[in-house]
């Protein structure tokens, strides 16, 4: 098996999930989360764009079903002991073979509880889910279960999160010296993943983000690439990857003379990082970070300009996002707890000057201060 965990880990996560599911009276969950499952059990496959689920029962016992392509990626990558095959055909309803699973698993007229909040499970198949089990039991959604369980990395997972770091300083190492006037913006995101990949690390669960000149202010991935001008500006986000643990990262470098407006929003920037450092530590909650962020932003006048987040709670995820559910948002009363890998972001874009300014980083959060994964500090990038 190409488990990245030892024997203990699992049971232990195993205790949790089922504890959990005793303290919500639950007899059952149906993991369709891809991470959910990677994190319980091993299990790592893109088949979840297809129909598949790991029915857990409140007494430990695990059953996968999922389609023959996936039946020795299982076997080979958890430690899952039984695995059913639903059957590929014109107009299959493998809703309806998990039910005849569940009756099979003494289930009927039990509580359960689904992950609906996640994209291992479509909408479709989420009608033909709920049409199959309306009368089966009681079904109600346990989405963020698993999530919240996840949030606390053990020693063993802050060791791939820290590699994870360090690979996408890696990454940075290999793109700064491409950042230039007259550089490729193909040859430097190149360059950001195949450092990840080179130093033994992953596919990240979302695309790197590039762009330039105008494009520096988008906060997603685009199909096409530009040369950078002579005075130019570049906003990057990327991600080193370590069994699939992401510490993502997020710059805008300036090419040429910085213009004051550049340094203005790089100052506000840095301050509301620097801000969010002092209140990222228990006793706090994710909607203190984001006042905090908010409150300096907004004091200097660049309410308009910024987001309505800055930033996430980071693991293990798969395609198409490495964002974990828990986000920095007002009013959020997530706690935050010692060892907690968190990314924190300030992005600021002034779509009237045309001028972006981004700063990013991944935390650990401690019993106190929180430890800077980058050996970047959060200095100006200019060129």
């Amino acid at each position: 098996m190409a488990l990245h965990f030892d024997s203990e880990e699992y049971a232990n996560r195993l205790q949790r999930l089922t504890a959990r599911m005793r303290e919500e009276k639950l007899d059952a969950m149906l993991l369709f989360a891809q991470e959910s499952m990677y994190w319980l059990t091993g299990y790592d496959t893109f088949g979840y764009c297809f129909f598949q689920t790991l029915v857990v029962k409140a007494d430990g016992s695990m059953v996968l079903m999922t389609r023959s392509a996936d039946l020795r990626q299982a076997r080979h990558t958890s430690n899952i002991e039984k695995i059913e095959v639903w059957i590929d055909r014109v107009n299959a309803d493998p809703t309806m073979d998990l039910k005849n699973l569940l009756s099979d698993l003494d289930l009927l007229g039990c509580r359960i509880g689904v992950e609906y909040d996640t994209h291992g499970l479509t909408g479709r198949n989420a009608r033909l889910l709920d049409n199959q089990l309306q009368s089966f039991g009681e079904i109600v959604d346990a989405s963020a279960l698993v999530s919240r369980l996840r949030l606390i990395k053990s020693p063993a997972e802050i060791a791939y999160v820290e590699r994870a770091a360090a690979l996408s300083d890696e990454a940075l190492d290999a793109a700064l010296p491409l950042i230039v006037p007259g550089g490729d913006e193909a040859a430097i995101l190149a360059a950001l993943q195949n450092a990840v990949l080179a130093g033994g690390g992953d596919y990240a669960a979302n695309e790197f983000v590039i762009g330039s000149g105008a494009d520096a202010l988008l906060c997603r991935s685009k199909s096409g690439r530009r040369r950078l001008d002579a005075s130019d500006q570049l906003s990057l986000q990327w991600a080193g990857v370590s069994a699939r643990y992401h510490a993502p990262m997020m710059r805008t470098a300036v090419i040429g003379e910085p213009s004051n407006r550049h340094r203005e929003l790089y100052s506000a920037c840095r301050e509301a990082m620097q801000a969010m450092e002092m209140v990222l530590r228990p006793g706090n909650t994710f909607g203190t970070v984001f006042e905090t962020f908010a409150r300096i932003v907004d004091e200097r006048g660049l309410a308009r300009n910024r987001l309505n987040s800055c930033g996430y709670s980071v693991g293990a995820r798969f395609a198409p996002s490495w964002m974990d559910p828990q986000m920095f948002l007002m009013g959020n009363p997530q706690e935050i707890e010692p060892n907690m890998s968190l990314f924190v972001h300030t992005i600021i874009l002034d779509s009237d000057s045309g001028t972006a300014m981004t700063l990013g980083q991944t935390y650990l959060t401690t019993t106190d201060t929180p430890k800077a994964l980058s050996r970047y500090g959060l200095d100006f990038i200019e060129v």
